[in-house]
């Protein structure tokens, strides 16, 4: 809920979000219709975040898809790999709607952000 408000005063009211418990579940949605953007944990339930980015940039129809990737751990070395997988931004907690508008700005002029 916090996420999809961040994300409403950002500037994405019109959005349609679907709220999953993991990562297995995402693939499930993903393999069931388009999607525009993906927020994830890296902490959740079965598929943990590294890997749900690892599979969805290995599937030719997800390659492109804009992966934001939320995290407590401030760790350097892990916002790396995941860059390096193919998420295209990594935000540290508390995420805030100002954050959630930077990683959106940031995506949608193509560039990576950490």
């Amino acid at each position: 809920m916090f996420i999809r408000r961040c994300m409403e005063i950002a500037g994405e009211r019109s959005a349609e979000f679907v709220e999953v418990e993991g990562g297995d579940e995402v693939l499930q949605v993903l393999e069931g219709g388009a999607a525009d953007l993906l927020l994830t944990d890296l902490t959740m339930p079965g598929l943990d975040g590294t890997e749900l980015v690892r599979r969805i940039r290995s599937n030719q129809k997800w390659q492109t898809m804009p992966i934001i990737v939320i995290t407590s751990a401030k760790n350097p070395a892990k916002e790396a790999e995941l860059l390096g997988l193919g998420a295209t931004v990594v935000l540290g907690k508390p995420v805030s709607p100002a954050l959630i508008s930077q990683a959106l700005k940031t995506i949608y002029a193509g560039e990576k952000m950490t």
